[in-house]
């Protein structure tokens, strides 16, 4: 667990595997992707709020739903995952929603090169979503399932940035640096990967930029 102050309160972020993260502000629980296969949800505290990025079975996992969620338990998804969880809040890219002072962006998240065997990219833009969380000006930005893409050059300043490296789905480990690069977040947390070299990502990360792996 890693905390944070930001202006509106502080915020504790705990990293749950894969591409699901607890983020804890002012006594309540964010839930990000969460996943069954990389986390024991049965005894995580209950969710107030989760995000969604997109539809896939490692991101929108109904067997880690079942033990956070009740019905005060808000959503925030892509407009597919919308259509898989009731009352959700289905964010096209460039939406907000406002969560009592948070305020939640939808971003574009695909793939430009990495492709299936049809053709087919395995994240079509426009599909799944990133979110941007402005904590009174304080951003922490989740990419879910992307490669490096222009759009991220319009993200504005990011304090915390998680970010993806796993071939094929999302960023090579050069693609990944040179997303960096371009957001320049002050934290950065590697994300969605199976291996990590913490020595050889530090060594490429430019100046100012904190690498953060728990």
């Amino acid at each position: 667990m890693a905390k944070f102050i930001t202006p509106i309160g502080e915020i504790a972020i705990i990293i749950l595997g894969h591409a699901s993260l607890l983020i804890q502000w002012e006594g309540k629980n964010i839930f990000v992707d969460p996943y069954s296969k990389v986390a024991d949800y049965s005894v995580q505290p209950k969710a107030d709020l989760v995000l969604i990025t997109h539809h896939h079975r490692d991101h929108l996992d109904k067997e880690a739903l079942k033990h956070i969620t009740n019905d005060k338990t808000l959503y925030v998804t892509s407009i597919i995952a919308q259509k898989e969880i009731s009352g959700a809040k289905g964010l096209k890219q460039g939406e907000e929603f406002d969560y009592n002072g948070l305020k939640i962006e939808a971003v574009y998240a695909y793939n430009v090169n990495q492709k299936r065997d049809n053709g087919q990219p395995f994240h079509p833009r426009g599909e799944g979503n990133g979110y941007v969380l402005n904590f009174g000006g304080y951003s922490v930005y989740i990419a879910g399932d992307t490669e490096l893409i222009p759009e991220m050059k319009e993200l504005g300043k990011i304090d915390i940035a998680f970010l993806p490296k796993n071939l094929p789905y999302t960023m090579s480990d050069d693609m990944f640096v040179e997303a960096v690069k371009v957001i320049k977040p002050k934290i950065l947390y590697p994300y969605h990967y199976s291996e990590l070299s913490e020595a050889v990502i530090k060594s490429k990360l430019p100046e100012g930029v904190t690498l953060f792996t728990k």
